[in-house]
C-alpha cells in the first residue's frame, strides 16, 4: 500500500505537480476533426486546465491557448478566429499561436505593454481524424505517428467520459489476470443468468505472465492454458505505451486504447480501432467513424454484458481516485508495481531536465509497435467477439465491420482450398 503523499504524487496532474509536469511532455488527442465542421472553436479540458482549441478559416491550421483571456478573463472560445491567431470577443485583444499579444485595440500603441502580457499556449495538429495537442514546454517533441493512426484500413473510434482518475485505468493495462476473471469467469456468470453465450477465448487460465521494459513503456506477455511461449501472446505480447495508451490486437484488428487525463477525477476514454484483415477489401476512408459507447443503463447501473463495460465497472467503482493506502498488492500485481516505478523514474527525469521515455525528437513517417496477431488461436471467432461483445457493438458500422472480416476470412479459406 502507498502513503497518502505517494498516492497524491501519482494522481495529481495540475501545473507544477511532479506528475503534471511529466504528463505535459506528451501529445494528447483532445477532439475530433469533425468537431470543427460547423464551428471554429471548442473549449477543451486537459491536465486540469481549460483551453480554447481553434481552427483558422482558410488554411485550416489548429491552435490552442488557455481559455481565459489575460485582459479581463472572458472566454476565448467565444472569440474571433483569424489566420494569425484568435481575438477575444470582449475587448478585441488578439493572440497568436504562441500566446503573444498582437493587438490591444483600446490601448495606446504601447509595445512594452503588449510584450508584458502573455497567454499560455500549446501546439496542435491533426492525425488519424483527431486533433492532438501539446501543452508542455518548448521545444515540443514530435507527435508519434503510431501505426494504428496512419496505416490503411477501416477505422472507428468509440469514446466516453469516465468519472475516475486516468491512472487506475492505466494500472489495469498491466494486470493480465483480470482477463480470465472479469472477462472470463464473471462474463460466463452473466451469460448464464442473462441467457447469452459469453466468449470462451477469455476463460483460459493464465499459466505464466511477464513484463519487460521497452522503449515505449512495458511489454506485457502471457502463456494461457493449452498454450506455450511460442504463441504470440508470449512471443510478441502487446505494449502499455507510456504514459496513457495500451495497444492490443489480433485477427486483423489493431486497437489503441487511449486514456486522456482531463483532470484528477475525469478521463476521456477512447477505443481507436483499425480493421485491416488479410485479404480484406475496403473503400478509402477520409475520417474514422466516431461513436459514443454506453456504460450505464437507464437505472444508473453499470452495463457489464460487454468486455469494455466490465473494465469500466472495475475502474469507476474504485472511486474518483483510488485510495491506494488501503490496497494489498500480491505477486500477481508485479506489472502494477513496475508501472508505478516507471512513473516515479520519469518524474525524476523531468525534474532533472531530461526527456522522459517515449520522447521523439526526429521527424518520421510511422512508428510500428510490437503486438500479437494470433489472438487466443481462434481468429474468426475472436474478430466476431471483439466486434459484437466489445465497445464496437455501439459502432454505426458494426455490420459493415463484421462483413469485412467474414469476407476476408472466406477469401483466405478459398485461397487455401485452391492452393
Amino acid at each position: 500500500m502507498l502513503t497518502v503523499e505517494q498516492n497524491e504524487e501519482l494522481t495529481q496532474i495540475g501545473p507544477g505537480t511532479p506528475m503534471g509536469e511529466l504528463l505535459r511532455r506528451y501529445w494528447y488527442p483532445i477532439a475530433f476533426e469533425k468537431d470543427f465542421d460547423g464551428v471554429p472553436t471548442k473549449t477543451v479540458r486537459l491536465l486540469s486546465e481549460n483551453w480554447t482549441l481553434f481552427k483558422t478559416p482558410k488554411s485550416g491550421t489548429y491552435g490552442i491557448v488557455a481559455e481565459t483571456c489575460p485582459h479581463r478573463s472572458a472566454s476565448l472560445t467565444y472569440g474571433v478566429v483569424h489566420e494569425d491567431g484568435i481575438r477575444c470577443g470582449y475587448h478585441g485583444w488578439k493572440w497568436d499561436f504562441d500566446g503573444n499579444c498582437l493587438e490591444q485595440p483600446a490601448e495606446a500603441d504601447n509595445q512594452n505593454f503588449r510584450d508584458r502580457v502573455k497567454q499560455k499556449a500549446g501546439k496542435a495538429q491533426t492525425m488519424g481524424g483527431m486533433v492532438w495537442v501539446y501543452v508542455g514546454p518548448d521545444p515540443a517533441p514530435e507527435l508519434p505517428r503510431f501505426d494504428v493512426f496512419v496505416e490503411d484500413g477501416i477505422r472507428d473510434v468509440g469514446y466516453s467520459t469516465l468519472p475516475c482518475n486516468w491512472l487506475q485505468i492505466m494500472e489495469n493495462s498491466v494486470d493480465p489476470h483480470h482477463v480470465e476473471w472479469l472477462h472470463g469467469y464473471y462474463f460466463e456468470f452473466l451469460g448464464q443468468t442473462g441467457g447469452f453465450d459469453a466468449p470462451k477465448a477469455f476463460q483460459k487460465k493464465h499459466i505464466r505472465t511477464g513484463f519487460d521494459e521497452m522503449e515505449w513503456g512495458i511489454l506485457k506477455r502471457r502463456v494461457l492454458e493449452g498454450g506455450s511461449e511460442e504463441n504470440d501472446d508470449w512471443k510478441v505480447g502487446h505494449p502499455l505505451v507510456f504514459p496513457f495508451y495500451m495497444r492490443v490486437g489480433g485477427a486483423g484488428i489493431d486497437q489503441m486504447q487511449i486514456r486522456v487525463p482531463i483532470d484528477e477525477t475525469t478521463t476521456w476514454k477512447l477505443f481507436y480501432s483499425l480493421h485491416h484483415p488479410e485479404g480484406g477489401v475496403w473503400e478509402p476512408q477520409d475520417r474514422p467513424e466516431v461513436y459514443e459507447y454506453q456504460w450505464r443503463d437507464e437505472n444508473g447501473r453499470f452495463i457489464t454484458d460487454y468486455i469494455e463495460g466490465q473494465d469500466i465497472m472495475a475502474w469507476v467503482s474504485q472511486g474518483p481516485i483510488t485510495d491506494r493506502t488501503q490496497e494489498h498488492l500480491g505477486r500477481s500485481d508485479a506489472g502494477v508495481a513496475m508501472l508505478r516505478k516507471m512513473f516515479k523514474e520519469n518524474m525524476k527525469k523531468v525534474a532533472d531536465g531530461e526527456d522522459p521515455i517515449g520522447t521523439l525528437r526526429e521527424a518520421h513517417e510511422i512508428v510500428n509497435l510490437p503486438c500479437e496477431r494470433d489472438k487466443f488461436g481462434a481468429e474468426r471467432e475472436f474478430a466476431q467477439a471483439f466486434i459484437t461483445m466489445g465497445s464496437m457493438r455501439y459502432s454505426p458500422i458494426k455490420e459493415r465491420l463484421l462483413a469485412l472480416h467474414e469476407d476476408a476470412w472466406a477469401r483466405r479459406e478459398s485461397a487455401k482450398a485452391h492452393a
